[in-house]
């Protein structure tokens, strides 16, 4: 066996370090993981990431450019010369055509830091175009924008996640890290074996809740409504930290009389939640040490996510919990580089550091580091589905690029996504495999993987890591971060740009400088020595910030802004928000409600495990969780198949039923494709801060399937 590399896994955004080795030709050959002693995870590996290494010399991997001369004929091999002139062709045919926005790149939340803040600045110095967004629109948006608004500020978590274990009372909203991310859970079980309380809020009662103390169970829907009731009890119990709120925050007033209208039995009828149930659960959030708020995509991907968000941070902060010890809240992230793929320029409207591309003095500081005029860049664009819902159309983006996303997957209203990138002139997806999106491509481009290439991550907790390359790339494949360089060549900007990682994450750093997201003072010497180093990090003698939002003199960092938060005077905001029904609800013809999320065994559009013979044998196939008082109504037996039918699309799944889930309420996972898939049904109603679409919640029908229906007929 080989020497081991360690690296991350390549999965959730955990990072858990891992060792990849060689194994000797007589021993098998190929490669195994390990766990590695990092921070984050110690030595545990779900298995997803105890599988990875089948990734590494898969039968599919696609390792040659794929052309087609037209939509009709098949895909055939092409040199990268041939695929990347072609590429480059049309890319400035449309643009002298269409304008320069008619071209566009789509990202994702998996690219290391180089690579996305080479997408955003490809587009907008090689293609001067304001059409890019990325995967994590989909996840982390309504989270980011509610924590910019409260603390001036988007650090998901902003402690570490080890700090799990040190708090006495800890509230779930929303998130299932016992299924969506297992090796996180030993923070919680340090906690538990201290003494700590566990509460989840989940329409479902999930490995998170049975691992829990108390299970709130919502509607879907309905999370702020518990959120505002859970404060307004502790207003009425005068559990509000009132020194905390007078010395730390702004806009308590107006937020405690809007809380009079969120009395307990009001919010029993809207969200199903006991008032017995918020009595117990408020007092063990306000009467203990140390307590965290968590929350994930189950309260944030809706058309009021950012409001949702609020509504808990509003709670977090009449309680004086963030900046306190072992307290606080915070959003777990969910793709690999969640938190770093929205840092540095994927969005459509910001530039790298969390920076505006609206405002002049951002757009000068990263102009310069570019070396070009700041009236050269764009202004911002549309978001991921606003984007996606125009392609093809007048004024929307005619040539698109995609890079590690399936957006056929992924994106809701899935079905009309893929009739808009049908009506695209030049698709061009780079990937390992042949994705749902690769296969309707003009152009696919084989490139690199975790294990064989260099670069940064940054993880949950805001601490930026090495990915280091254990293992050659096949020959033919090639990394992003070199295509997008060679294409701006192409396109006559090449001078712009290097395909060398850390050449580009030391520009990142000068762009960052100053910016919110501060990467100034992180090298790649420094992550070796450290083991990661948390951002924000204004220069090299700067030690990295793990807690923020600490006060001077309580034995941590305070915020590099005036004050204990990243506001221009320095206090966190309170938000008045009120609850409102979904975008869409149950009704005579679409009388139940449908919740999405994440399984154990997968990973966002199953590219990768739909392809791990580990992971197919622990779960071969979605199933639509029905409880079986619902599925005696519709006389649907256990493991039957059945057809969900919403406004814009159906599916066909196998029924479990599970009394784990609420009566008026079905789950299904996202990761399939073809008539499996999900996102066909969910609703694609944008929140009007995050434009997040509204994934967690819209109305279906349920009947069982007749043997043999073609549902994607």
């Amino acid at each position: 066996m080989s020497l081991p590399v360690l690296t991350h896994c390549p999965y959730c955004s955990l990072q858990c370090g891992m060792t990849v080795a060689a194994r000797a030709e007589d021993d098998g050959g190929g490669w195994e993981v390990e766990g590695a002693n990092f921070p984050t995870n110690r030595g545990g590996l779900c298995e997803k990431g105890r599988s990875s290494a089948e990734l590494l010399a898969h039968p599919d991997r696609l390792t040659t450019p794929l052309v087609r001369d037209s939509r009709r004929e098949p895909f055939r091999e092409a040199t990268w010369d041939e695929a990347l002139d072609r590429v480059a062709t049309a890319l400035r045919d449309t643009q002298q055509r269409y304008g320069a926005d008619a071209a566009g790149l789509f990202g994702g939340g998996g690219m290391t830091n180089e690579k996305a803040y080479q997408a955003g600045k490809f587009v907008r110095v090689a293609l001067r175009s304001a059409s890019i967004d990325y995967n994590g629109r989909f996840c982390m948006s309504s989270a980011a924008a509610a924590a910019t608004k409260a603390f001036g500020v988007d650090r998901g978590m902003p402690f570490p996640l080890a700090d799990i274990a040190r708090a006495d009372t800890v509230l779930l909203v929303g998130s299932n890290p016992g299924d969506t991310m297992p090796p996180a859970m030993r923070w919680f079980a340090a906690g538990r074996e201290r003494g700590a309380t566990h509460l989840v809020v989940d329409p479902r009662y999930t490995a998170s809740a049975a691992a829990a103390d108390v299970h709130l169970q919502p509607v879907p829907g309905t999370d702020l409504a518990l959120a505002n009731g859970l404060l307004h009890l502790a207003i009425k119990h005068r559990l509000v930290d009132t020194a905390y709120v007078a010395e730390r925050t702004t806009g308590w007033d107006a937020v405690r009389r809007a809380m009079r209208q969120y009395w307990p039995d009001r919010v029993e009828r809207i969200t199903g939640v006991p008032v017995r149930v918020m009595e117990r659960a408020v007092r063990l959030l306000a009467e203990s040490r140390a307590t965290m708020i968590l929350s994930g995509r189950g309260a944030e991907q809706h058309a009021h996510g950012s409001d949702t968000a609020l509504a808990w941070i509003n709670l977090a902060l009449a309680l004086g919990l963030p900046g306190r010890p072992y307290s606080g809240w915070a959003t777990m992230t969910g793709q690999g580089n969640g938190q770093g793929g929205r840092e540095h320029g994927q969005k459509a409207d910001q530039l790298p550091g969390y920076r505006m591309l609206a405002d002049p003095a951002a757009r000068a500081h990263v102009a310069a580091v570019w070396g070009v005029d700041p009236d050269e860049l764009p202004r911002p664009g549309v978001s991921a589905y606003e984007m996606l819902d125009r392609l093809g159309t007048d004024g929307g983006v005619r040539a698109l690029m995609v890079m590690a996303s399936n957006v056929v997957v992924s994106a809701p209203r899935a079905d009309h996504v893929r009739e808009r990138l049908g009506a695209l002139d030049l698709l061009v997806v780079s990937d390992l495999f042949l994705s749902e999106t690769a296969a309707l491509a003009d152009v696919v481009l084989p490139c690199t993987q975790w294990a064989e290439e260099e670069g940064t991550m940054t993880n949950v907790e805001g601490r930026v890591l090495r990915r280091r390359r254990a293992v050659e790339a096949p020959d033919g494949v090639r990394s992003d971060l070199d295509v997008l360089a060679d294409l701006a060549g192409r396109l006559g900007r090449g001078q712009y740009f290097s395909a060398d990682p850390q050449t580009v994450f030391d520009e990142l750093r000068r762009a960052s400088a100053g910016g919110k997201a501060d990467y100034a003072g992180i090298s790649w010497a420094r992550i070796e020595a450290e083991r990661g180093v948390f951002w924000p990090c204004p220069d090299e003698d700067h030690p990295g910030t793990p807690r923020m939002f600490r006060g001077a003199g309580e034995g941590a960092e305070r915020s590099s802004t005036r004050g204990y938060f990243a506001t221009p005077d320095g206090r966190a905001r309170f938000h008045v928000v009120h609850h409102r029904e979904p975008a869409e609800t149950p009704d005579g013809e679409y009388p139940y409600r449908l919740t999405t999320g994440r399984s154990r065994a997968h990973y966002q559009s199953g590219t990768q495990t739909r392809r791990t013979k580990a992971l197919l044998d622990a779960e071969p196939e979605p199933v639509v969780e029905i409880h079986p008082d619902l599925a005696a109504r519709l006389g649907v037996a256990d493991g039957a198949d059945v057809l969900l039918r919403s406004r814009r699309g159906r599916a066909r799944m196998r029924a479990r039923l599970a009394s784990t889930i609420r009566a008026d309420t079905v789950f299904a996972p996202f990761h399939w494709a073809g008539e499996q898939t999900i996102n066909a049904l969910t609703n694609p109603a944008l929140d009007p801060a995050s434009r997040m679409p509204e994934f967690k919640v819209c109305a279906v029908d349920i009947t069982a399937a007749p043997a043999g229906e073609d549902t994607t007929a």
